[in-house]
């Protein structure tokens, strides 16, 4: 269930693994990582796809064309789509739709498609966060079900249990994963052991399951019931959620190992699990309504319960902390506004804490597990952002295949057409669901969407209005910095662009008529990279008169210290930089939306004059030390 754009960035609970790591360790750690939401699909997905409303049976037919579906959907989608192609398409070595935009902005420019460009990346973000919401509630209360199969009387109390577990998620998420993320791998390396042998014990006793895998099975079940067949697809869909994730966190384990462990490991263990079901449900079709607890008998329902259980918060847990990672990323490309961001970790980089953005899906997840009530209502939301990701990964996709690696157009055109298709259908077959529960994740992402889109824009607006009203720093040190006082010291004063003159300058000239010796002119700027060579952190010029242009470049993983980075710059040039005689300087601009300048709607204007004014301060977020900041507030129209 995690997302690509997710994760574009989405960084592991999991502590990082260096270079240095083997091969094994890194795989180990993607199987924790990267497969926990796909590696859980079988508590829920054939279940789904025989539920009541798509008049399927337990027979021969449908169940081996389900299982074939499913089958190829792993060969297709998943290993020649994502494994074999799209995790190709990496930005110097991380992937997801974020790094991907980044990927395409950096090496095209302005012959990128520019505008679709960004409302991809953006709603394949905005979908990731709807995805971050359903994937916990759907997760952990399908592995709680099971305590239906052992007794009903359980049943009144599944939800609050369930609720139990993922208010105890989230509450914890500020102490950071980094010890408990040590043990995922070797959980979910037991977990797909443990789904592979009951997959086994009932293949055993019903072996033609295997000839399931021939795709003559797809053939015939559609041929068998069309209209229901087709509809089932969007079922079909769950067993392959978590597939972005793949391509998200390649940046933390890299792709060969994520190939060893998809291909070693899960598509294994995940297929035997789906043949053993249908197995089990041709000579037992009244355990249609649980069949992965059904697998076991009643003495090993408890300690199968316990194992899903810690399985599926696992998977939840990655896609929390890769919630943090892309809020992160998004902040640092400029389409969120700056956000209080806590590192849990000294030694593990990626190790963070959002609190907003913590306890805004602490309250989402409970309120859709109290409104759902049972995983089965849940799903129907749950495909179709699934899929709409995938489709946007497609697109963005093949624009670096055509167009940065000059693929010829024969040679691409075939896959091209296949997983459109493909995703094309599977869309289709989800927007029957859409008053079933898909229109969730339409709205939830319809939401976020505008916010991502009426931040960037404001800012951009923001930055043209006050380029407007700047003197160029050429004109204004020949006019005034030889006849105004000096005071002792540097004065850092931070510019949004590195051409224009801050405004936090001009009012100090205004009210206070003095300039320091040393006059820095700060410009933080985000590279479509994810880390930035640190010999290329820092690019200096001095303007005269004791005026010094610094930009400093970031990378999009990256954090921002400019006291670190300003001194580690100055100590390789002629700038004297004494942190004790340094003072910095901020523009705080109070937004006055107005239908007279010409923007955005006036609702939007609103809205980003409310983000504006409840982003985090420019002085935490920048890591300037409170004692020597100065602050000056000045009105702008947009």
């Amino acid at each position: 269930m995690t997302h690509p754009v997710s994760a574009a960035l989405t960084a592991s609970p999991a502590p990082p693994l260096t270079h240095g790591s083997s091969r094994t360790a890194l795989t180990l750690g993607a199987l924790g990582v990267v497969f926990g939401d796909i590696g859980t699909s079988p508590l829920y997905a054939l279940q789904a796809t025989l539920d009541p409303r798509y008049h399927l049976g337990t027979t021969i037919t449908d169940l081996y064309g389900i299982v074939s579906l499913i089958f190829w959907a792993f060969v297709f989608v998943v290993t020649v789509k994502y494994v074999f192609i799209v995790m190709r398409c990496d930005n110097k070595g991380e992937g997801g739709s974020l790094a991907l935009y980044a990927l395409i902005h950096r090496e095209l420019g302005a012959r990128a498609p520019q505008r679709l460009l960004v409302v991809g990346a953006l709603f394949a973000t905005a979908l990731f966060f709807a995805d971050a919401m359903l994937t916990p509630a759907i997760s952990v209360i399908s592995a709680v079900e099971g305590l239906g199969v052992v007794s009903s009387a359980f049943k009144p109390w599944i939800v609050w249990i369930a609720l139990a577990i993922l208010i105890g998620l989230f509450a914890i998420q500020s102490r950071g994963t980094d010890k408990v993320g040590r043990l995922f791998g070797p959980v979910m390396l037991v977990y797909f052991a443990v789904i592979a042998a009951m997959g086994i014990a009932h293949i055993l006793q019903t072996p033609e399951v295997l000839g399931a895998l021939n795709p003559i099975w797809m053939v015939r079940f559609f041929a068998a019931h069309p209209l229901f067949s087709f509809l089932s697809l969007g079922a079909i869909v769950y067993a392959i959620t978590g597939t972005e994730a793949l391509y998200a966190d390649m940046g933390h384990f890299g792709r060969i190992p994520i190939t060893i462990a998809w291909l070693s490991i899960c598509v294994p263990a995940l297929m035997l699990n789906y043949m053993g079901q249908a197995a089990m449900l041709l000579k037992h079709p009244e355990f249609v309504d649980n069949p992965f607890f059904h697998m076991v008998p009643p003495h090993l329902t408890i300690p199968l319960l316990v194992i899903a259980t810690l399985a599926t918060i696992i998977a939840s847990q990655a896609v929390i902390s890769g919630a943090f990672s892309v809020t992160q990323q998004a902040v640092q490309l400029g389409f969120v506004p700056r956000l209080r961001i806590l590192h849990t970790s000294s030694e593990a980089r990626g190790q963070i804490y959002v609190p907003v953005v913590n306890w805004a899906l602490a309250i989402m997840v409970a309120a859709l597990v109290i409104g759902f009530q049972a995983s089965s209502a849940m799903l129907p939301a749950y495909g179709l952002a699934v899929v709409a990701t995938m489709l946007i990964t497609t697109l963005m996709q093949y624009v670096v295949v055509f167009r940065i690696w000059r693929t010829p157009v024969w040679r691409g055109v075939v896959g091209f057409v296949t997983f459109i298709t493909i995703d094309a259908i599977l869309l289709a077959s989800g927007f029957a669901k859409l008053f079933e529960g898909a229109w969730f994740p339409i709205l939830v992402g319809l939401v976020i969407f505008t916010l991502l889109t009426t931040w960037s824009t404001g800012r951009r607006l923001m930055r043209e209005s006050m380029l407007e009203d700047s003197l160029p720093l050429a004109v204004f040190i020949q006019s005034a910095a030889a006849s105004i006082h000096r005071v002792r010291g540097t004065a850092v004063f931070l510019s949004a662009s590195p051409e224009a003159l801050p405004a936090a300058l001009l009012h100090n000239l205004k009210h206070n008529q003095v300039l320091h010796e040393r006059v820095v002119l700060l410009t933080v700027q985000v590279d479509d990279v994810p880390q930035v060579d640190p010999a290329r952190r820092a690019a200096f010029h001095a303007e005269g008169h004791g005026f010094f242009r610094v930009v400093l470049h970031y990378g999009f993983m990256e954090d921002v210290d400019i006291p670190r980075d300003l001194a580690a710059a100055a100590a390789q040039t002629d700038l004297v930089f004494e942190p004790l005689h340094t003072s910095y300087f901020l523009s705080r601009q109070k937004l006055i939306a107005s239908c007279e300048v010409p923007g955005m709607a006036l609702w939007r204007e609103r809205l980003f004059a409310w983000m504006l004014k409840a982003s985090e301060s420019a002085m935490d977020f920048f890591k300037l030390p409170t004692n020597r900041v100065v602050e000056l507030g000045s009105q702008l129209r947009i």
